[in-house]
């Protein structure tokens, strides 16, 4: 088979094609980013993506809102209004939240005090077309927007949201109703400016741990899926591919996934409970397409090159047979990660030959 390039890849993939290679992405936490620039002797992001040979690309508009000013604590509230503060330890800095800006609402009408709601005109929307010249003749673009049950519980605090959705439903619709309307028009705005220029809005939210789900299905159907539903049918007014991320044990979700819509289903975390690739592709892989899969836990920062070869290619069988994915690690490599582990994992990935159905 002819060698493709990068978008045209990535696009036949997400067509169940096969394709030469299995196509790639790559996220990562900026520690990593920092050690690859070491490896390649480079500084620049782009140059490290060229040299893995990564498909994908992503651009996001610029903040160009008030600066973010720092509490006497250095804690700080984001661009979102969420209260984070820098943690560090033996590998990394890594962000908490600091306090629960909403928690101190009784009501609906409470909601309206807050001084930090996100305000959509502090993004450059109209710079992203120049932000992303001609990468989009070269690569597949994605653009990310937040996390609407996420973030509502970041802002109401996590136990008191869980709890809302009980006790004072109308408060817990009321923050993640507004948080829908933002990014809705978030990516109304990223596409009314470039959106010839782009594939695919990477959507998300965490509804599951490790071995469970979060919540039951009849509570993520009230207070989750009819605000994805709403932003997914902007983001499909645009004819553009819908990607969803949760972590966790997630499959006995997957069909109501489907169904909101989405095209991707990210990040299939392979260690958490029921997260059977070969099930997942079985069952699924004829209405979804799959990425990530690659370990993040174990695998990368403690296995072996043997075992991120091992791993790479159990997981390129499992998901990619027929085209349908896009390998990439199963969540940001983390700080702890080898380089080497990293370079093993793209260079045998590209080193496979077409999986055919």
């Amino acid at each position: 088979m002819r060698a493709m390039l990068p978008r045209e890849r990535v696009l036949a993939a997400l067509a169940h094609q096969v394709t030469d290679r299995v196509p790639l992405d790559f996220w990562a936490v900026p520690e990593v980013w920092e050690k690859l620039k070491c490896y390649f002797c480079t500084d620049s992001e782009e140059q490290i993506l060229k040299n893995l040979s990564i498909d994908v690309r992503q651009f996001q508009p610029d903040y160009i809102g008030p600066e973010l000013v720092k509490m006497q604590d250095n804690s700080y509230f984001d661009a979102m209004g969420v209260h984070r503060r820098v943690v560090k330890n033996e590998f990394c800095e890594y962000e908490e939240y600091a306090s629960s800006p909403l928690g101190f609402a009784e009501t609906v009408e409470d909601l309206e005090k807050y001084d930090k709601w996100p305000n959509i005109d502090n993004w450059d929307f109209k710079a992203l077309s120049n932000k992303i010249g001609d990468a989009h003749k070269t690569y597949y673009i994605k653009v990310e927007t937040g996390g609407l049950f996420e973030l509502a519980w970041a802002l109401r605090g996590y136990e008191q949201f869980m709890m809302d959705m009980v006790l004072e439903p109308e408060i817990a619709h009321d923050i993640i109703g507004r948080l829908t309307d933002f990014y809705c028009e978030y990516v109304r705005r990223t596409m009314d400016n470039a959106g010839e220029k782009y594939d695919m809005v990477y959507t998300y939210d965490d509804i599951a741990a490790q071995n469970t789900l979060l919540m039951s299905k009849a509570m993520w159907a009230e207070f989750v899926r009819p605000y994805h539903q709403q932003l997914n049918r902007v983001i499909k007014s645009y004819g553009k591919t819908v990607m969803y991320h949760s972590c966790g044990a997630i499959y006995d979700m997957i069909e109501d996934l489907a169904e909101l819509p989405i095209d991707v289903l990210n990040p299939i975390q392979p260690n958490a409970a029921g997260m059977d690739m070969d099930k997942i592709k079985k069952n699924y892989g004829d209405r979804l397409c799959f990425h990530g899969g690659i370990d993040i836990q174990f695998t990368l920062p403690k296995g072996t090159k043997q075992d991120v070869e091992e791993a790479v290619k159990r997981v390129t069988k499992a998901l990619g047979k027929g085209g349908g994915y896009i390998l990439t690690s199963a969540h940001y490599i983390q700080a702890d990660t080898p380089v080497e582990n990293i370079i093993t994992m793209f260079e045998t990935a590209q080193s496979l030959p077409p999986q055919e159905a």
